[in-house]
């Protein structure tokens, strides 16, 4: 059994968690910033599927980046030295929203329903909520998005019509927050895409240390520039 929330932002110490389904902590509340903010920040996210009351997890143990230690492959370095994308931030967020909702084989649905859509729509009006874009000719190719609270960065998920697009714009995402002096990416659940890319496991009670070092410092939300990866120099 796990809890039904109330009308109030409280969440059960992550620990309540069940360990099947891994990380499940509580149903109910809302999907507001007020919300959301509270969860992120005690390492709680939302994932349900449409007709499902809204889910909340912390699962144990935690996927994570750290920015500098990103792992860029030779053919992807190549990629990158090229320029083969135009790379933009916080350009198109609610493009790689649909984007990243938009269903893919072999599976027909999407947990990111419209609900979720609206809700980090407005996260991102209020400087919470950011997206890394890929263009090429002129069109969308391929992105991420995710919450930023103090030096954390929370990936919610991420989307590529073309080869290497996600990881290209993974990549200008670790080496922004490592500029700014981010202390870690939450990739939330295990999988080999992210691995590869240099991300590891960590225990859920580290996790949860980290964020109380890490959550509280930082730049004040705000929309970052759509330029801000164009000078990165992967030479």
């Amino acid at each position: 059994m796990i809890p039904w929330l109330g009308e109030e932002p409280a969440f059960p110490p992550v620990d309540c968690a069940l360990a099947e389904p891994n990380g499940l902590l509580a149903a109910g509340g809302e999907l507001s910033p007020e919300w959301l903010l509270a969860a992120y920040r005690r390492g709680i996210f939302p994932w349900f599927s449409a007709g499902e009351p809204i889910l909340w997890w912390s699962p144990d143990p935690r996927l994570v980046l750290l920015p500098e230690q990103v792992h860029i492959s030779h053919s992807l370095r190549k990629t990158l030295r090229r320029r083969r994308f135009a790379v933009r931030v916080d350009s198109a967020f609610a493009q790689v929203l649909r984007g990243c909702a938009a269903p893919r084989p072999p599976a027909n649905g999407t947990w990111i329903t419209p609900a979720m859509q609206a809700a980090y729509l407005r996260m991102h009006e209020l400087g919470h909520a950011h997206s890394v874009e890929c263009w090429r000719d002129g069109s969308l190719v391929g992105g991420l998005y995710g919450i930023a609270i103090g030096r954390v960065f929370f990936g919610e998920s991420m989307f590529s019509r073309e080869t290497d697009a996600s990881k290209v714009a993974l990549a200008h995402l670790a080496r922004l927050l490592a500029e700014r002096a981010y202390g870690m990416i939450d990739c939330q659940m295990t999988t080999s895409h992210l691995q590869s890319m240099g991300a590891c496991e960590m225990p859920r009670a580290a996790f949860s240390r980290a964020l109380v070092r890490w959550v509280d410092e930082g730049p004040p939300a705000q929309r970052w520039a759509a330029d801000a990866a164009s000078s990165i120099d992967w030479t």
